[in-house]
């Protein structure tokens, strides 16, 4: 296994944004899928992942409500508002953008 690496806080965003697109999820389901997704080069810790969704709630982005998840317990399951898909397809767009521009200046510098 590889090294893992730092998340910075608009980067996590982002793939919380992404992985709840697919589908609503709780909190340990997304670090699961996220780390899972990247070949484990990806770890959320909960110190980062929580505030993040608090964070991404309190902006409306996403909104949640409790369940009974797949081991029967009760988990806070987060999903996507409509402003958040826009806002996944704003960030996408940008990330893009920036990860091509920087490609451009690190193949050519």
């Amino acid at each position: 296994m590889g090294e893992q690496l730092d998340l910075l806080q608009g980067t996590l965003d982002l793939l919380i944004l992404k992985t709840l697109a697919l589908e609503a999820n709780h909190g340990w389901g997304i670090a699961q899928r996220i780390q899972q997704v990247s070949r484990d080069v990806l770890q959320v810790g909960q110190g980062s992942l929580y505030p993040a969704l608090h964070r991404l709630e309190n902006k409306g982005l996403i909104s949640s409500e409790w369940r009974s998840s797949e081991s029967n317990r009760k988990a806070k399951y987060y999903e996507l508002t409509r402003s958040g898909r826009s806002q996944l397809a704003r960030e996408l767009s940008e990330w893009r953008r920036m990860s091509g521009a920087i490609a451009l200046v690190l193949d050519n510098a």
